[in-house]
């Protein structure tokens, strides 16, 4: 049996696990976290999620995320997901501070836990500063940073525009976002070969200088409700291309709710925390 919660910020869900007591060789109970992740995280067989989320011990910081997708694969970061983190370690009691460190394979992420009722409502995410140097994010361009790179799948011509938060992004304007076929395009684009480390490539439509319409599709995983790293890239490619106002909170409108991004040296992302539910895993 593996105890495990299920949380969700704007729609975007994973099943966390404590490994703060239980976590030798990068496995749970004996099991490998890859295996548990493609397991764990199947909608028809298993609990359904977009990944898997591990809470443990670290070195460096107050806790240490190690994160999953569907396929298994290891990601960087999620700030859907680090937020998540912040609710668990706070509502289990795991800490009493309102203030704390989050170790990544990003780095470190300070966050700031709002509380109602003892119980975290909203996180904010310090999410550092982006990368903009093409070999760093890594994408293959000559441009720094990289504002024009033009991509073509199927049909369509795309322009890019690249940045890391830790994970690579690729954000291209698309004409009304709603009714665009994110799969078709995205799992082409996803995988293309200026993108050494494949990409999470973000379609929106500006909506005035405060308000822009994301959708995302998730190296790794497909189209999700919410992407806090993809909507805190497509802040900074926005201002990049003086699409929206400077230094300004940026509130940014995904399937799953709204975020609210400020770029000003580094970004921060606020938004909400949920969780949905608990249980026991079996593993047959």
């Amino acid at each position: 049996m593996i105890k495990f919660t299920k949380m969700q910020g704007l729609g975007n869900d994973y099943v966390y696990i404590d490994c703060t007591k239980n976590f030798e060789d990068r496995k749970i109970n004996g099991y490998d976290i890859s295996y548990l992740a493609k397991i764990m995280s199947d909608r028809h067989f298993g609990i359904g999620s977009d990944g898997l989320i591990l809470i443990c011990k670290s070195q460096i910081a107050d806790f240490k995320m190690v994160m999953l997708n569907q396929d298994g694969t290891e990601a960087e970061m999620c700030g859907n997901g680090i937020r998540c983190v912040g609710k668990f370690v706070y509502d289990k009691g795991l800490t009493d501070k309102k203030e704390i460190s989050v170790e990544t394979l990003a780095g470190i992420k300070k966050l700031i836990l709002y509380t109602e009722n003892g119980k975290v409502k909203k996180v904010a995410v310090d999410m550092g500063k982006p990368i903009l140097k093409p070999t760093e994010i890594p994408v293959i361009s000559k441009e720094y940073p990289v504002k024009n790179l033009k991509l073509h799948a199927l049909d369509k011509d795309f322009v890019f525009t690249c940045v890391s938060m830790g994970n690579p992004h690729a954000i291209t304007i698309v004409d009304n976002v709603e009714n665009f076929d994110v799969e078709k395009y995205g799992k082409i684009l996803e995988v293309d070969e200026h993108f050494p480390k494949k990409a999470n490539i973000e379609f929106i439509e500006v909506v005035n200088r405060n308000e822009v319409k994301m959708r995302v599709w998730e190296r790794g995983t497909g189209e999700t409700l919410a992407c806090g790293t993809g909507a805190s890239a497509v802040c900074v490619a926005c201002t990049l291309n003086r699409l929206v106002n400077e230094k300004e909170n940026i509130k940014i409108k995904l399937l799953g709710g709204e975020l609210e991004i400020k770029w000003d040296d580094t970004v921060y992302m606020t938004g909400n925390a949920e969780t949905v539910f608990e249980g026991e895993y079996l593993i047959w």
